[in-house]
């Protein structure tokens, strides 16, 4: 399992946005987004290029911190 941190969410609608934006990703299942600790967690089916995760986040309006 990989884990990120995210700044700027705040609400059940983003912990939705986020999790959207991560299943959206090739390579990426199991995404679990944690509201209080502002972290995600996925597992990599196939090697994912991190950038990539970056802006599927930064996309929908949030900062990856870690």
């Amino acid at each position: 399992m990989k884990q990120i941190k995210i700044k700027g969410m705040t609400c059940q609608h983003c912990v939705a946005a986020v999790t959207k934006a991560l299943n959206a990703v090739d390579g990426i299942k199991n995404v679990q987004v944690d509201l209080k600790t502002g972290t995600a967690t996925y597992e990599e089916t196939k090697p994912v290029d991190d950038g990539l995760v970056v802006h599927a986040i930064e996309e929908e309006g949030y900062e990856v911190v870690g």
